[in-house]
Parts: structure tokens; C-alpha cells; sequence
């Protein structure tokens, strides 16, 4: 057996972490449809309960959309110091097995629990243990998916949500994979799944039967990725010291944009979405790109990189407003805008090399 088959991962995810937060909380919100995030004409949603997800409404979602679609809906307003104790208090109760935590946002994370801190031989049990764990200290549930790769367990955590978990063991892996549909592997999105369905490819099956060369031609460097989750492979090693290096969030519109009224409104959740996750992850950048897709499907960026970190969603705001500015007139309508935050470190980070500076 190919010793990467040896590995066992754990993908361990929150179930409508935020949202579940606030009904466990505000026992009156409890059954109700609960989106966190804000009310108003530019506000967009952060998380959204089970409840409001059967309308259709889902994060990133902007909240007249949201309220569009489920009428009853109701918004509160976020409370991240309180995600963050209750992120820091799973964290802790994964320590308890491993120390190889990657995590990739307040609620997931990615655990190599093959050398576990327990000694013990099933990666099942160990699930089952730590989401019964964190039931018990926080009330919450939490879905896990296990199996031999990073790709793999992300798909399982999947399969049994919400409050359940799924086994995807060495010998099922290439079979699981051929049955997908192209939009459900992690990693391709929609504008990915719509490229790949235009070249005739719609299911794992269809992707495993393409060559590398193939998809890298049509993908670039993301055509190796695709050829080799395709075949199940993913020897990405699980690392604790993992830091995001950039956040980014981007809205394709059912009607093209004309105005400079409709380009601001447009740009505003992705403005929430980038800032929001600095703010839960407690982190700032420097560098601003803005992505426009014009209706005949041209691309353009434009970036700029400032001496100190964005220190607030206004800064973040007037940046990307005077990039845009720098677009205007529009000669065309524009089908897509999008946000990116890079050169990202932690608040500590930044405040260490100002006094550096300083001093």
C-alpha cells in the first residue's frame, strides 16, 4: 500500500458555527430561520442556520437577497469575541489528540491523528470522541469526515451534515470520486465547474479520463490538482503552522453593472466578506487587488500595496473605490467583481514592526 494511504485525517467542521452560536445562546432564536450578519440595504450574510438554508439563503448571500428568499428571516448582529472563545475551546479539546491541527477558519479544521496523543488505532473513534466532547463543553455539533488525504476528508465532513460523520477508507477513495459531479470537489467552484462542463467533463469519472497535459493547457498549474484529486491523491501534509497569505471574495451578477452607483453597491459584500474574515481571524494586509470580469467576459486586476495593514473596513473601502475609479467610464457592462486582501499577518505581527520601525 502506498504509505499515503497510511495517513488518517480528520476534517472536523462546525455545523452553522455562528448562527448555532447565537440559538444556543438566545434560546428564542432556537427552530427559527437565523442569519448572522446585517439587516440593511448593503449588508450580506456571515452565516445562515439550517433553518434559513431549506429558503435557499447561504453565507455571502447579500441580505436583501436573503430576505427575498426567506421573509421571516431573522438578522443578529455578529459577535466574534465570542467565536473566537468558543474556536479556542475546540481547539483545545483537539490538542487532547494530536498536535498536527491545521485550521482553516474559526470552525474546521484539518487533524493528523495517525501518531495520535492517545494511542489509539481508529481515526472513527477518535471522531466520534471529539465531536461528543464538544457537545458536551459547548452545546454544539460539529460533522467530521475521515479518511486517507486532506481532499477526501473535506468531501466526507460533507456527507453526513449536519452532526454526523463519514468514512472514506483506502479502497473507496477512486470510486467515491468518479461518482461526483466536477462542482462538488473542493476547489472548483462554479465558473470551474461551467469551463469544465463546456469541455464535455461533468463527473470525477469524465476528469480521470483527461491527461495533465490536457487539463493544464485549459487550467494552468491548477490542471495538476485537478488531474490528481481526480485519481484521489492529495499528498498535502496536515501543518500546524499554516498562515493564509491572502482572502478574497468575489460576486458574479445576474445583471451586468452600468453605473458607478451599481460598481459600489456591487463591490460592498465582498467588502463585508474580506473584512469579516479579518476580523475573526484577527488579521490585516497591506496589498488591495480588485478583479473586474466585463460582460464579454474580459478580466482585468488592479492592486495596490501601502506602507501599513488595512486597519479598517473604510480603509479597505476607499482603497478598492479608488481602484475602481481608476476603471471609470465603463466602456461595458461588468458581470463580476471581487476583493483581495494579501500580504496578510496578525495584528501582533503588524504592531511589532511599527515599533520597530519606530524605534
Amino acid at each position: 500500500m502506498d504509505p499515503a494511504e497510511t495517513r488518517k485525517i480528520i476534517h472536523l467542521d462546525m455545523d452553522a458555527f455562528y448562527a448555532s452560536v447565537e440559538q444556543r445562546d438566545n434560546p428564542a432564536l432556537r427552530g427559527k430561520p437565523v442569519a448572522v450578519g446585517g439587516a440593511r440595504q448593503r449588508g450580506v450574510v456571515a452565516a445562515a442556520s439550517y433553518e434559513a438554508r431549506q429558503f435557499g439563503v447561504r453565507s455571502a448571500m447579500p441580505s436583501t437577497t436573503a430576505l427575498r428568499k426567506c421573509p421571516e428571516l431573522i438578522f443578529v448582529k455578529p459577535r466574534f469575541e465570542v467565536y473566537k472563545a468558543v474556536s479556542r475551546q475546540i481547539r483545545e479539546i483537539f490538542a487532547q489528540y494530536t498536535p498536527l491541527i491545521e485550521p482553516l477558519s474559526l470552525d474546521e479544521a484539518y487533524l493528523d491523528v495517525t501518531d495520535n496523543l492517545r494511542g489509539l488505532a481508529s481515526a472513527t473513534q477518535i471522531a466520534t470522541e471529539i465531536r461528543a466532547e464538544i457537545l458536551r463543553q459547548t452545546q454544539l455539533t460539529a460533522s467530521a469526515g475521515i479518511s486517507y488525504n486532506k481532499f477526501l476528508a473535506k468531501l466526507a465532513s460533507d456527507y453526513r451534515k449536519p452532526n454526523g460523520q463519514f468514512v472514506i477508507k483506502p479502497a473507496q477513495g477512486l470510486a467515491f470520486v468518479e461518482q461526483l459531479r466536477v462542482g462538488e470537489f473542493h476547489g472548483i467552484g462554479p465558473a470551474t465547474a461551467a469551463r469544465l462542463n463546456g469541455l464535455g467533463i461533468f463527473s470525477g469519472l469524465d476528469l480521470r479520463q483527461q491527461t495533465e497535459a490536457f487539463l493544464r493547457q485549459h487550467f494552468g498549474k491548477a490542471g495538476s490538482y485537478y488531474y490528481h484529486i481526480a485519481r484521489a491523491i492529495d499528498h498535502r501534509p496536515v501543518r500546524p503552522d499554516r498562515q493564509r497569505k491572502s482572502v478574497g471574495s468575489e460576486t458574479t451578477f445576474e445583471q451586468d453593472l452600468t453605473t458607478p452607483e451599481e460598481l459600489r453597491t456591487g463591490l460592498q459584500p465582498c467588502l463585508e466578506s474580506v473584512w469579516g474574515y479579518c476580523q475573526r481571524a484577527d488579521v490585516r494586509g497591506r496589498t488591495v487587488t480588485l478583479k473586474v470580469k466585463y460582460a464579454d467576459f474580459q478580466q482585468i486586476t488592479r492592486s495596490r500595496t501601502l506602507l501599513g495593514p488595512i486597519s479598517s473596513q473604510a480603509a479597505l473601502e476607499q482603497v478598492s473605490s479608488e481602484l475602481l475609479a481608476g476603471l471609470l467610464p465603463l466602456s461595458k457592462g461588468v458581470r463580476l467583481l471581487g476583493v483581495t486582501l494579501s500580504s496578510l499577518e496578525t495584528e501582533e505581527e503588524a504592531a511589532g514592526k511599527q515599533l520597530a520601525f519606530l524605534f
